[in-house]
């Protein structure tokens, strides 16, 4: 079941015994959990509700409590949270309970009635192959919290904002989903500061925007490696000395050039392969907006100038490395030989 649907349910409809929130977006997260406890008013330190963290506490002790009688819940219902079940995936875990499921099989098969389990499960995939697992997603209503497509996270992030009350033009607006990285989390939290930011004045401007959600490290490296591609010294040195003034390494920012310049010649022969952008980012591990991003980037460039500049950055790391060359000053050379363009 999607989140919006699982939230109307959860708001207007019986409650299921036991559900299984599945996958990664922190944020869709937060909404269910909150929901839960606004459906059933319970509050941080009510005695309805628990909380077990399957990396710390023994699963029987949950099974306990929801056994337990409700003592002051509105709807005569206990509120089990069930944290970190990383036993329900194939990942392996060192110092960690080992935990004994035949009482959580038993329950599975006959929940309470006057309690209400929710497990949380931040991961991407379970083990299917586990008794466990085909157990509890025969019990559970599954709850699909994983990250939203790239056209839905953009439909979504555009709908709070017009939600919010803030007006911004379409630049700005473009501009906020690009820097908040399709992250609803991170889109949320900064909505948040714009809207106290805004007060009365509800339109915000794109220098605002850029003064209260400044870039992160990827942006500014996008923008260096666009800089250098273009052969623009002036704008490549400034925000070099920029990101060595907010204490970035001069190494650390060559490797991470090598890797974003790495990922545009990728992007580029896959492209040329005939592959589409949710192709190249499943081809590559990577985010589908991150490939968006370098495919609208590798089309201003040839291959011939992204061998250039990335041949050349892999022999700065080699002469920094041997000793044979300062780093600041190579990076610098690397820079203004760009505007010649080699």
């Amino acid at each position: 079941m999607d989140t919006q649907s699982a939230l109307q349910k959860i708001k207007s409809q019986p409650l299921a015994p036991i559900y299984l929130v599945l996958g990664t977006e922190a944020y869709l997260q937060d909404k269910v959990r909150k929901a839960f406890l606004k459906r059933l008013d319970l509050q941080k330190d009510d005695l309805d509700l628990v909380s077990f963290d399957m990396e710390q506490d023994y699963l029987n002790l949950a099974v306990a409590e929801a056994d337990t009688l409700p003592l002051f819940s509105s709807e005569d219902k206990r509120l089990i949270f069930i944290e970190n079940p990383f036993f329900l995936t194939a990942e392996r875990k060192t110092g960690v309970p080992e935990h004994d499921f035949e009482d959580f099989l038993t329950y599975l098969a006959q929940p309470a009635d006057t309690a209400v389990m929710v497990i949380m499960a931040p991961y991407e995939k379970l083990d299917e192959r586990k008794k466990i697992t085909k157990a509890l997603k025969k019990a559970a209503v599954v709850i699909d919290v994983q990250p939203l497509q790239e056209k839905d996270a953009i439909v979504y992030l555009k709908r709070s904002v017009e939600n919010s009350g803030l007006q911004m033009d379409r630049k700005t607006l473009d501009l906020f989903i690009q820097l908040t990285d399709l992250d609803l989390s991170k889109g949320m939290r900064e909505l948040e500061k714009l809207v106290l930011y805004a007060g009365g004045n509800k339109t915000v401007t794109t220098e605002e925007l850029l003064a209260l959600i400044p870039k992160s490290l990827d942006h500014n490296l996008f923008d260096l490696t666009d800089h250098l591609l273009a052969g623009r010294t002036e704008a490549a040195l400034r925000l070099y000395q920029d990101l060595l003034l907010q204490g970035e390494e001069t190494i650390k920012l060559n490797a991470v050039l090598i890797s974003q310049l790495r990922l545009l010649l990728q992007t580029q022969i896959l492209m040329k392969q005939g592959n589409q952008q949710s192709n190249i980012a499943k081809i590559l591990g990577i985010h589908p907006y991150r490939i968006k991003l370098a495919m609208q980037q590798v089309r201003k460039f040839s291959a011939k100038r992204l061998m250039q500049v990335y041949d050349r950055l892999i022999e700065n790391d080699y002469l920094v490395k041997t000793g044979k060359m300062d780093k600041e000053l190579l990076f610098q050379l690397t820079i203004l030989e760009a505007a010649g363009r080699f």
